[in-house]
């Protein structure tokens, strides 16, 4: 595994980088093999706030964390954690998927081991909607639905472009600023 370690208003230490390199390596140990792809470790520093982001692409899984914390090895500590739930909860679907069929598939390189037994809960496995909302969207454009958006307390609003005419939605980012997501 490749390591591609990148710091947004801080330096990237040797320490710092040999943390970092150490804590992925320890997701091998969840693979049959060594898996041969870039890890993207991008470290970022906005006011007290410390924030790391991990993208590992592989074949059929798209490994991808990002947490914040007042301490950098902490909040590197904290997105290792949830890189780890996240292969323990593909390879029970894995797991489960290769049981229900009838034998054992040979999946790709990040199929779990013989000896390694994972019990997640079920809830965790499933996704259960709770609530469902229906609404007209109406036309405007993107600053008064920004508007419609701050006054409803919401961090995003669907809406129907006024001009174009497709549905997009814009949303409240973490650093207070706003994004849009629309269809090409």
């Amino acid at each position: 595994m490749q390591f591609n370690i990148r710091g947004e208003n801080i330096e990237v230490t040797p320490a710092l980088r040999e943390y970092v390199e150490k804590k992925v390596a320890k997701l091998k140990r969840y693979f049959n093999e060594t898996p041969n792809t870039d890890a993207y470790v991008n470290l970022k520093v906005y006011n007290n706030t410390q924030s790391v982001e991990v993208t590992i692409p592989m074949t059929g899984l798209l490994l991808r964390a990002e947490e914040s914390h007042t301490d950098m090895y902490a909040a590197i500590d904290l997105v290792i954690e949830k890189l780890e739930r996240q292969i323990r909860k593909h390879k029970t679907k894995v797991n489960r998927r290769s049981k229900q069929n009838g034998g054992i598939h040979e999946m790709i390189a990040n199929s779990a081991d013989a000896t390694t037994t994972i019990v997640l809960d079920e809830e965790e496995d499933e996704f259960e909607i709770v609530r469902e909302k229906r609404f007209d969207l109406k036309p405007m454009d993107t600053e008064e639905a920004i508007l419609q958006m701050d006054l409803l307390g919401h961090n995003f609003f669907v809406y129907n472009h006024a001009e174009t005419g497709t549905t997009n939605v814009v949303y409240k980012r973490k650093d207070g600023r706003y994004g849009l997501i629309s269809p090409e």
